[in-house]
């Protein structure tokens, strides 16, 4: 007979809403809508630069939205939230279904990114915080595995779509699965959850010392705390997106990277099983910079090796970093803040996180156009990754983590 794991017991259905939340975010995320580029391009007769300047303005555009959007799990029943979250994305996947004419991608890419990669992953990872304490990290990491699951299933099944029924049919079929399987998936796990009363009461027994998001503003702490959250999702991006460059200026043939991308994968979804465990031990704060010594050795050894095997080690390293600081940022602003306002103050994360997967590929193509080679551009991510987790030590605990560590 199946059970349910105990970390869960106390409320599966809001940790699988949760779990479906982040996965369905895949969506709207870069790792599915690269696979329409080459289409695209070609259907609207775009530049490389043209497609990719309205994909960044668009993805820039939801960050704002997202700050005012953002705080609507804090005063909104949560199947109200999900409905509105998923309605956005399926509107997005339309918008792409009937575009015909380039102008239409905006709203259609404004749309996915803010409903997918900002509004579902916050309504996910935010449930995940709010409504479980004991356990929050290995909740947040059962979450994230819809990372994993989304980039497991949506470019493989959209690719083979593509070339059968061409790129408008992917787009269908993603407004189908949303609508018809998502959206009541979401809106039965969600229950009652955000009306009067319905707050766990091990939530409510923990919820002291809450903080405002203009308090949190106010916090020093705060700034020292972003750039190491930041971190992951930067680099990442940055990496993952430039890997043609990379792997041209070190020698490494398609096929030793696509073997080396199975390592990433490997490694993000096998470290999640015990990074929930990690952070519920010794706390979100303390785990944050131990989770990016992973991605400081990967960017090491990718800046000084180019042997045919150091693409599988150092991408196996991101993936196993990324599962750590993952876990470790989601659970970082309950732990430190409350929960209370949990909605409004992750929505500041979040969109800083979203211009911060903007702004990477950016910096680093500008970099690779003039010439910098990816030894100096490894170092300098290296040394950026290594400053921010030595500034996590600056930042002292707030009353709320006083306060639950004497419980």
């Amino acid at each position: 007979m199946l059970t349910v794991p105990e970390f869960i017991r106390s409320n599966p259905k809001l940790a699988f809403f949760a779990l479906v939340a982040v996965a369905a975010s895949g969506f709207g995320q870069t790792f599915f809508i690269a696979i329409f580029g080459g289409a695209l391009r070609a259907e609207f007769n775009l530049s490389n630069g043209l497609y990719g300047a309205g994909y960044s303005a668009a993805t820039l555009l939801s960050a704002f939205v997202l700050l005012g959007a953002g705080p609507l799990i804090d005063r909104w029943p949560l199947k109200h939230v999900a409905i509105l979250g998923t309605l956005l994305l399926i509107a997005g996947c339309l918008t792409m279904a009937f575009a015909h004419s380039a102008w239409m991608l905006l709203p259609g890419f404004f749309l996915l990114r803010f409903a997918g990669q900002g509004f579902m992953t916050h309504m996910g990872m935010t449930t995940a915080g709010r409504y479980f304490t004991e356990n929050r990290g290995k909740v947040i990491a059962l979450a994230a595995l819809g990372f994993p699951i989304a980039e497991a299933l949506l470019p493989t099944t959209g690719s083979l779509v593509i070339d059968h029924q061409g790129w408008r049919s992917v787009w269908l079929l993603s407004a189908g699965v949303l609508l018809l399987a998502i959206l009541p998936a979401l809106y039965w796990l969600a229950g009652n959850a955000g009306q009067q009363g319905s707050k766990s009461t091990e939530t409510k027994r923990h919820d002291n010392n809450h903080y405002t998001r203009a308090q949190v503003l106010r916090d020093r702490g705060f700034y020292y705390l972003l750039p190491a959250a930041l971190m992951t999702p930067f680099v990442v991006t940055a990496i993952l997106f430039h890997q043609g460059a990379i792997a041209d200026e070190r020698g490494w043939s398609l096929s030793v990277l696509a073997g080396a991308f199975v390592g990433y994968a490997i490694g993000h979804l096998l470290a999640l099983f015990f990074a929930g465990s990690i952070v519920d031990r010794i706390g979100a704060q303390r785990s944050l910079p131990i989770a990016l010594l992973p991605m400081f050795t990967a960017l090491l050894l990718l800046a000084f090796c180019s042997a045919w095997w150091a693409p599988y080690v150092y991408l196996t390293l991101i993936g196993i970093g990324q599962a750590g600081t993952g876990t470790a940022s989601g659970a970082l602003w309950p732990e430190r803040y409350g929960t209370t306002h949990l909605g409004a103050i992750r929505s500041v994360s979040q969109a800083s996180m979203v211009f911060s997967t903007a702004a990477s590929p950016l910096l680093i193509g500008l970099l690779l156009d003039h010439g910098v080679s990816v030894t100096s551009i490894s170092l300098l991510l290296g040394g950026t990754v290594l400053f921010s987790s030595l500034l996590t030590l600056t930042a002292s605990l707030t009353p709320q983590q006083t306060s639950a560590a004497d419980n």
